[in-house]
């Protein structure tokens, strides 16, 4: 069976107790599973964000030096509303970031040091499910991240991680795509939505650049609507779904 003729999205496992989220910018996961990570925080589950770049070059209004401070700003404050503390940034140049060993490296440390049992990331495919063109940041760091949770677990890939103390780690059980064209699993958006919307309005200044409508109005109807999107596959239930790798 191919992803196209799944007609019904499973549960998300929810025998975990920490995940790691890893994704290019601020923003990513707002846009792709906020609601989902307030409803595991909800539940008493431990969520980290680490993401690669500060978004520095996103908004042409305003010059990176400036851009970049503002938005890892508004990314703490953003993940702070659903429940996640921790927030990590690798410093890696937004809009050239290179999937490669140094990629690799900066994300196994993260997951060694974390040690989750779930990794998130966002679409590592060249296109989104319209056809439309990815972004090449998302590829790399979806890729690397893929590629990471295994690196994570070998002493001999990275040895000067283990130097550092930074022991290997081979617990991590699951990886969820968010935004894949080939979804598998979901899980239940209601519980979260609000908290979702509000989430993204803490990226303001992006949404602002971005689009000339209201911003509440923006992001509850693209949240809302994406979310009902999925309930075709989750038993009428609005979902956010992610492809999910079992390993």
């Amino acid at each position: 069976m191919t992803a196209s003729e799944i007609t019904q999205l499973q549960p998300m496992p929810d025998d975990w107790r920490r995940a790691l989220a890893v994704v290019a910018h601020p923003d990513d996961l707002e846009y792709g599973c906020s609601a989902a990570v307030a409803a595991w925080t909800d539940g008493g589950r431990e969520v980290a964000y680490v993401l690669a770049t500060r978004g520095e070059a996103g908004i042409d209004s305003l010059d990176p030096a400036t851009c970049g401070p503002l938005r890892e700003r508004e990314q703490r404050a953003s993940a702070a509303v659903v429940g996640v503390t921790g927030v990590e940034f690798l410093g890696h140049r937004d809009g050239v970031v290179e999937y490669g060993p140094a990629l690799r490296r900066d994300i196994a440390a993260a997951i060694r040091r974390h040690r989750p049992e779930l990794v998130l990331t966002l679409n590592h495919r060249d296109t989104w499910g319209d056809g439309t063109w990815n972004t090449p940041d998302h590829v790399a760091v979806g890729r690397a991240t893929l590629d990471a949770v295994a690196d994570a677990g070998n002493r001999w890939i990275f040895p000067e991680l283990t130097e550092q103390g930074l022991e290997p780690f081979d617990g991590v059980r699951w990886v969820a795509i968010a935004g894949s064209s080939r979804p598998t699993h979901a899980v239940d958006a209601g519980p979260g939505l609000d908290r979702a919307v509000y989430s993204l309005l803490e990226h303001r200044t992006y949404i602002e650049a971005l689009t000339d409508q209201d911003p509440q109005t923006y992001v509850r109807d693209f949240l809302t609507t994406r979310t009902a999107a999925t309930a075709k596959r989750f038993g009428g239930t609005p979902a956010v779904a992610f492809e999910l790798f079992s390993r």
